[in-house]
């Protein structure tokens, strides 16, 4: 099994939830029409909604709740995107010029925002208190990560909890949250409820982590969707880094320091030659690998031993992709 052969299988829900999304995306301000469309019609993995689709699927979830879900998903995951972008000043996603490059800092963050509102009212529609609870409560902790993940930048001797906490804050709330809600409107018992929200957490924190990695070990800007080094470029500490920095040899610590508090894309060489040389890339894909099992025990849950299967591979997906 591979990547390709779950889009297959999922063909008619994928292109489904796409028109969905081209209904929720509509508006009667120029604008708002042309950046939205430009960002969620870019090439990407749509694991999310996909994911969303599937579990949907287990737990025999009335096919326009899932949908609505996902479209949800989707469009939280990217407003955080277009704010991301102006935040990390990055000139590259999904393989095209970002949102902020072509239109600027204020279209990308307002369009942002509006794809955030346009979420919220998705989820009135679905009209689920609960649901509400669970994706406010998830997007409040996005917001708390990215302010996590700012007072980081430069610090070299971030822990690997505090480097954790920022991603499981960061990228593996919204994870949770999907496969919590997808649940919920299922209505699933507790026990079912909280091992598919552990197994969104912990394949969240695997997809982050192999990210990453990706940093370090991509061969080209077309590998990844944006540009090598931009980790560096905007002085993220992350976890390659974190032991490359705790496993170093004092000469290496020290020009790592110097690495990123001059953060010039040239050095880029020297700093991944550091990461290898600790072992560092190793050590991180054995750490993503632990959140990989740990979200395969969570699918005990699931009873239906083909859908477990497929979101088995997901997991595992989450730490081999190549991009």
């Amino acid at each position: 099994m591979d990547y390709n052969t779950i889009n297959k299988n999922m063909e008619s829900e994928i292109a489904e939830i796409k028109i969905l999304i081209s209904h929720y995306l509509e508006s009667d301000i120029e604008l708002i029409d042309k950046v939205s469309k430009y960002i969620i019609d870019a090439p990407s993995k749509k694991i999310r909604p996909i994911l969303v689709a599937i579990i949907g699927n287990a737990l025999n979830l009335e096919k326009e709740k899932s949908y609505k879900l996902a479209v949800i998903i989707e469009f939280i995951h990217t407003a955080t995107l277009l704010h991301d972008d102006v935040v990390d000043i990055s000139g590259k996603r999904r393989g095209k010029d970002t949102v902020n490059k072509v239109w600027g800092n204020e279209a990308s963050v307002l369009v942002g925002d509006f794809l955030y509102s346009r979420a919220f009212q998705i989820m009135v529609e679905i009209n689920d208190m609960e649901i509400m609870k669970i994706l406010s409560y998830a997007t409040n902790t996005i917001a708390k990560g990215e302010v996590l993940q700012l007072m980081c930048v430069d610090q070299v001797e971030t822990s690997v909890d505090e480097y954790l906490k920022v991603i499981e804050y960061k990228t593996a709330a919204l994870f949770e949250a999907l496969c919590e809600c997808t649940a919920v409107l299922s209505g699933c018992d507790d026990n079912v409820r909280k091992n598919l929200a552990a197994y969104g957490r912990n394949i969240g924190l695997a997809f982050q982590i192999s990210d990453d990695v990706l940093d370090y070990t991509a061969e080209s800007n077309d590998q990844i969707g944006k540009n090598i080094g931009d980790d560096l470029s905007g002085g993220k500490i992350t976890l390659p880094f974190i032991y490359a920095f705790e496993n170093g040899t004092a000469p290496q610590k020290k020009i790592l320091r110097e690495i990123i508090q001059k953060r010039k894309i040239e050095d880029f060489l020297i700093l991944r030659d550091i990461i290898f040389d600790t072992d560092s890339i190793k050590l991180t894909q054995e750490k993503a690998k632990e959140f990989v099992n740990l979200a395969k025990e969570n699918l005990q849950v699931v009873e239906n031993s083909e859908i477990g299967s497929l979101l088995s591979f997901l997991a595992d997906f989450s730490i081999s992709r190549k991009r």
